[in-house]
Formats: structure tokens, sequence, C-alpha cells
């Protein structure tokens, strides 16, 4: 059966109501009208996310896979981070002009109309260059299995961490024996850390980086902790929600603790204050390169489980095969090949702070001796993540709208019991909105592995 088409306008409304003016570049990215290089015989384009250290990085992978495959010219484009990627991607597959290969956060392909706007991966190709599903967390596997097909392979999962510096722990007593933070496993653990920190803390600094004012930020440490209470979302499908309000209140009057207590002064730097001599800051493995930089005496771990069950916030970049019509032959062996090559390849990436998701990397003795990686790479196996639904994922519907109710309780503008209650209401609504993608409900989308 053929594929029904997906519109421009359907598109663009799908990436969530963007001004996409000068979106439609994407033209040259994808044209393939450039020459081979001189040794090779086939080409891949592939387009990614990556800028700064992780652009670097990535380019690092690139250039030593074209050293060993002479004869696959890969031709990388990056894009802007965010949705103006997400709507290049989805306007090149639906216009039959997608590259080969690409990147996208996990939580992502659920809304990306797998079948109409990815193609899935071949696991037999995925298999001949040596990647299996039994090389993964099985968990991270099937968040990419959608109606029984593998539509992401993961390349990491980046998470939010505790970090904290050794040197002003070490003042207060907090440092266990072997020079780490000692072990947290309730809030008044956490609380009673907080303040013997501030005792000897350098004044005119906070004790604790939140991010208060960040919607982003704000919504993954709720999705960290409210996994951590054992919080659902929905049944399995999909078709009512199971979101409770009260442990949704006391996650919120946790994070709200923080800024009336005293331990944060909204709206500071948070990565400034932690290098100049703040005792913690809770911030993505992304800022390990800015803080082993700055040559810091620190440590990190995954978000302490205050609540109990350890749990820290993951997303997960990941590869997918944006659709072509007219997919196979060389060229798609050759995004299989690169794919796998990068994701069996990736202890350059770790040097980033991401954790790789093929775990033969993490056995490695050169991955063990990454620190503060080797710290928290246990996150690996206590991943909290949003639900499986079309709205969800990195930059996606869910985090733009409840979002910005975390930060409104955790300011102060907002009752935390209230904003339980409202992030209820309004997941009802997501529920039986349905994706300008595909016009499906998530119950109706082959959300679940």
């Amino acid at each position: 059966m053929g594929r029904p088409g997906l519109s421009r306008r359907q598109i663009l409304g799908g990436i969530g109501g963007l001004t996409v003016a000068g979106s439609f570049g994407f033209a040259a990215l994808g044209s393939g009208a450039d020459a081979l290089a001189s040794d090779a015989d086939t080409r891949v384009r592939y387009w990614n996310l990556f800028s700064g250290g992780d652009g670097a990085n990535m380019i690092a992978m690139l250039d030593s896979f074209r050293k060993e495959h002479p004869d696959i010219d890969v031709k990388d484009s990056t894009l802007q981070w965010g949705n103006p990627f997400y709507t290049k991607l989805a306007m090149a597959a639906a216009g039959n002009r997608a590259p080969e290969l690409g990147v996208m956060h996990l939580g992502r392909v659920a809304g990306f109309s797998p079948g109409r706007l990815l193609d899935p991966w071949d696991m037999n190709l995925l298999a001949k260059y040596g990647v299996r599903k039994e090389d993964y967390n099985p968990e991270l596997w099937n968040r990419g299995v959608i109606d029984g097909k593998l539509y992401a392979l993961p390349l990491d999962i980046h998470v939010q961490l505790c970090y904290y510096r050794k040197d002003v722990l070490k003042k207060a007593g907090l440092l266990d024996a072997d020079g780490r933070m000692i072990e947290v496993t309730s809030t008044g653990d956490w609380f009673d850390v907080l303040k013997k920190a501030k005792k000897v803390q350098k004044k005119g600094l906070q004790t604790i980086g939140l991010w208060t004012n960040d919607q982003n930020f704000q919504w993954w440490f709720f999705v960290a902790f409210y996994t951590q209470l054992g919080g659902e979302w929905f049944n399995d499908e999909r078709t009512e929600v199971l979101f409770d309000a009260d442990k949704a209140t006391q996650v919120l009057e946790f994070l709200r603790r923080h800024v009336t207590d005293g331990y944060v002064i909204p709206g500071a730097p948070t990565g400034e204050q932690f290098i100049n001599g703040a005792p913690f800051t809770w911030e993505g493995n992304w800022s390990v390169p800015v803080f082993s930089g700055a040559e810091l005496d620190y440590g990190a771990i995954p978000l302490p489980p205050v609540f109990g069950k350890k749990a820290t916030h993951a997303e997960s970049h990941s590869f997918v095969l944006p659709h072509q019509g007219n997919r196979g032959g060389a060229t798609n062996e050759g995004a299989h090949e690169l794919a796998a090559y990068v994701v069996k390849h990736a202890l350059q990436w770790a040097a980033g702070g991401h954790i790789p998701a093929y775990t033969p990397n993490l056995s490695t003795p050169a991955y063990k001796k990454l620190t503060p990686q080797n710290e928290y790479v246990s996150a690996m196996d206590h991943q909290a993540t949003e639900p499986k639904v079309w709205f969800a994922g990195s930059t996606g519907v869910l985090a733009q709208d409840l979002g910005p109710m975390v930060v409104s309780s955790t300011m102060g503008s907002a009752k935390p019991a209230a904003v339980g209650a409202r992030m209820k209401k309004e997941l009802g609504k997501l529920l039986a909105s349905k994706n300008p993608m595909d016009g499906k409900t998530a119950a109706q989308g082959g959300a679940v592995a």
C-alpha cells in the first residue's frame, strides 16, 4: 500500500506552531548535486544538530570514519538545534529530498510519523556492521521501537546531574572515604547536606544552581523526581490519564523549598556561580567539558534519590532514517554502516559528557578512566524519561505546556497543589489531541513498543 502524503501546511502545524520563515533552505543540503569525493563510490548525506563541543567531537568521529572508509563520501550538514531542525527534516522527508541519515532526540520519534517521515532500520544490516539489540540497555532500545520496528538507533543518553565542588564539601564533611559526595536517600538528607554546605561556602554565592527560571530544566527536574516517586502518566493504551497530582505536589514543594529556604538565588548564572565556588549545581552532562576545562576540583552524580528510588532525567541522541521513496541500495547500506561505526566508536563522544548507548563501550578501560563520567555511568540503568507519546520529547509540546507551570510553582507565583491539578488537566487535553503530522491521538499512534 502507498503512503499517504503530508502537505506543507500539516508539517508546519505539526512542529508546534513555529514561525519558520527562511526554513526552506534545506534544498541545497539534500540536493546531492555536489561531486563525490575522489575515491568514493557512495555518498551518504547526514544531517545533525550538533554544535560547540558536541559538533567538534562528531566531526572527529566522522573524520575517522572517512579515513577508514574512503569508498563512502560523507556529506554532513549541521542545522540549528531545536524545532527549526525538526521542521527542515520533516519538510525534506515529505518532499522526498531527505538525507540518507539524520539525528533526532529519542523522545520525539513517536511524534514524527514513523512509517511516513521515518523509515525503519534494517536489523540485518545493523548486525552486519556489529550492532545488535543485545548491545543496548533494553529500556533504551525499546524506546526507539514503534509498531514492532526500530525507528531510532540510540547514540547516547544525556542526563541531568548533581555537580558538586569537592573542595567545598570536604570543608563541610560531606565527602566519603573515596572522596565522593556522601549518599543521600531522602529529602531530609538532602536539605541537611545543603545546610552544611551553606555554612562553609563563599559569601555572595548561592548554595545550588537550579535554573529556576528555565522551563526546560525545571521540567526535566520534575520528570526525574516524579519518576522517583513512582508516578505514572497514562495507561498502556494511552486512553486514560494516570498522573498523580498529589505526587506532583510533593515534587513541586520540594523544588520550591530550595528558594524559600534561601539555597537558590533566582536568576543567578548557575554555571558561573559553580565555577566561582558555589557548592552545587544541577546541569546536564554536557557541562562536563566546561567544568573540566575550568580545572575545578569537582564530581558529578545522577540527581540524588531524595524520594527513595534512583531516577534521573534522561534523553537520547539517536540516528534515524528520514523517509526516502527509493530508500535502498548502496546509499542506504552506507547510512547503516556510518551509524553503526559512530555508535561503536563513541568514546570520543563520551568525552563530551554523554553516556554511550552501545554498552560494550562502557566496559572498556578507556571509558572507566574518564572522570567524572565513571561516577554517573549508573544513570544508564535509572533513566527517568517522558511518556512515549507524540507530544513528548526535547522541546516538544509537553515540555512547552507543563514546563512553565513548574517554573511558576518553583518561583512562587502559583501554589504547588494548584499547579499539580493544572498539570493533570492539561495532560488530559493533550491525550485527547491529535498529532498534526498524521491526525492520530496518542492512543492511535503506535506508541507502545
